[in-house]
């Protein structure tokens, strides 16, 4: 078992813990105690565990042990060059994170590839994983987006930062003012970053859509307890996507938000965070 070893003293709040898991020295957020919550990040540009679920990780701390690892070519986590990104590498390091990390099972939230990461967990490794949240969910088949394509696609700049966010991630345009808009366009161009993340899902991309996928058939074999979240304006993963978990996955509830895009833990925070937080503890 590998042993946690702090960050050295830093003013950055994205890097926290470390362990070794898959051979990649991997990044994670840790707060509270007792039955761990893992949460799962999604997939844009320059995201940490930290960008996606520093509103929540305190809320849902009062209650769990939760816990925010960097997935595989994301975040503070080490790359490696040559490193091939699929479905088999990233559930096999969130798994040797887990052992590492003395995490027997646990809760999850999944928050967009991070849902498909979720999905594929409970399919494979049923005995690892308790309850679920899905928000925004990858891991079914669909129709590539404009948006998932813009994102996946993105080139840095601060102009394609704010558009992508503005036309494809928030709802509410008011979130996104200049501050948020030139954080995530220095996140997305620190040194390796984007060099990562631009491997991770060239075009032609409805082929990456479909290597995250888990059969229809193993996802309905799921008994899980499943919480299903989505933005009703969602334009990066389809609302459709979510309604179809929810025909599949025999115990699940599905919440749908008015007003909301993809960023619905942001946008709706509060209400997210106290669904979650309830959900895991009913």
């Amino acid at each position: 078992m590998n042993t946690a070893t702090a960050p050295k003293s830093t003013a950055n709040p994205e890097i926290g813990k470390s362990v070794e898991a898959a051979g990649l020295r991997t990044n994670y957020l840790e707060q509270g105690t007792g039955f761990p919550v893992m949460l799962l990040h999604g997939s844009g540009p320059g995201v940490t565990g930290y960008a996606n679920w520093r509103l929540t990780l305190p809320v849902l701390a009062e209650h769990f042990r939760a816990i925010a690892p960097d997935a595989a070519g994301f975040g503070y986590t080490e790359r490696k060059q040559g490193q091939e990104f699929t479905l088999d590498f990233w559930v096999r390091h969130i798994l040797e994170f887990m052992d590492a990390a003395d995490v027997e099972k646990a809760h999850f939230v999944g928050n967009s590839f991070g849902g498909a990461l979720t999905v594929a967990l409970a399919a494979r490794h049923p005995d690892r994983v308790e309850k679920m949240v899905l928000m925004g969910a990858a891991g079914l088949v669909f129709n590539l987006t404009e948006g998932l394509d813009a994102v996946w696609g993105h080139e840095p700049s601060i102009e394609s930062a704010r558009h992508m966010m503005e036309e494809y991630f928030a709802f509410n345009k008011n979130l996104i003012g200049d501050d948020l808009v030139k954080s995530r366009y220095e996140a997305s161009v620190r040194p390796g970053f984007h060099e990562s993340f631009s491997a991770m899902f060239p075009a032609p991309r409805q082929r990456h859509i479909e290597g995250l996928a888990t059969p229809e058939d193993k996802v309905a074999q799921l008994t899980n307890r499943a919480l299903i979240i989505h933005g009703r304006e969602d334009k990066v993963l389809p609302l459709e996507t979510s309604l179809r978990y929810h025909q599949l996955l025999r115990n699940s509830d599905l919440h749908v938000f008015g007003n909301c895009g993809h960023w619905t833990q942001i946008e709706k925070k509060d209400e997210f965070n106290n669904l979650a937080r309830d959900f895991l503890l009913s």
